[in-house]
């Protein structure tokens, strides 16, 4: 069997000392993905967070890719690809400079390829030479999206990547997400879309203030859509 991609054990995170959720326990296995749902503010993006590294765990057991979380090791930026609800983009770069200057960088063969591909497919081919701050709001995160695809990866990060998508390009994200899983990779997204998790999800995670559960698709999707009506 696989070892798992992620493992968090009775994970706590949280700012100043103060958890922002009760403890979290998963595991994430390659070629599957989990969702994290819940009420906003419940601590989902900071879990999200402390898998990337950019927030250390307040107590409990993380590990990615089978070892503590370091976000400075080159294994771990090689693998790990992550969209935060974030403007991470290079403001002075044209959308396909950026997308080829992170394709380079990670050593992807046929960048040019690559690239003009994940331009179409996001819609983006129009805009390829445009700045960032010339696009629509909607029109950015599909950029952060692209960006997230278009570098190699084992696990993909994803904070409510539906966020500014008209419905074909949540539909469009979905069918990629189960093709990173067909690929072998393993996906953890933090959303509000219950369509989303009933097409990608393999379980989800609650995560809440008294207590988190681990949860089928269908049961996650219902709380998305009685926690966010």
């Amino acid at each position: 069997m696989s070892k798992p991609v992620v493992r968090a054990r009775d994970l706590v995170v949280g700012y100043g000392g103060s958890p922002v959720c009760a403890p979290v326990t998963f595991t994430l296995a390659p070629g599957r993905a989990v969702a994290l749902v819940g009420a906003n503010g419940s601590g989902k993006s900071t879990v999200l967070r402390a898998v990337i590294g950019l927030l250390e765990p307040a107590g409990g057991l993380l590990e990615v890719l089978g070892a503590p979380v370091d976000d400075r090791s080159a294994e771990f930026r090689a693998r790990v690809a992550s969209v935060l609800d974030d403007d991470a983009y290079f403001p002075a770069l044209t959308v396909s400079e950026h997308l080829y200057l992170t394709a380079r960088g990670h050593g992807v063969r046929d960048a040019d390829d690559v690239v003009a591909g994940l331009l179409d497919e996001f819609g983006l081919a129009g805009h390829a030479r445009s700045l960032p701050v010339a696009l629509s709001s909607g029109q950015r995160r599909r950029l952060l999206l692209a960006a997230g695809f278009v570098r190699p990866r084992s696990l993909l990060v994803l904070d409510e990547p539906e966020q500014r998508l008209d419905r074909a390009m949540r539909d469009r994200l979905a069918r990629r997400l189960l093709d990173e899983k067909e690929a072998g990779g393993a996906v953890l997204l933090a959303t509000h879309d219950p369509d989303l998790v009933l097409a990608v999800a393999d379980r989800g995670v609650h995560v809440a203030d008294d207590a988190t559960r681990v949860l089928s698709a269908s049961d996650a999707a219902a709380v998305i859509s009685r926690e966010n009506p």
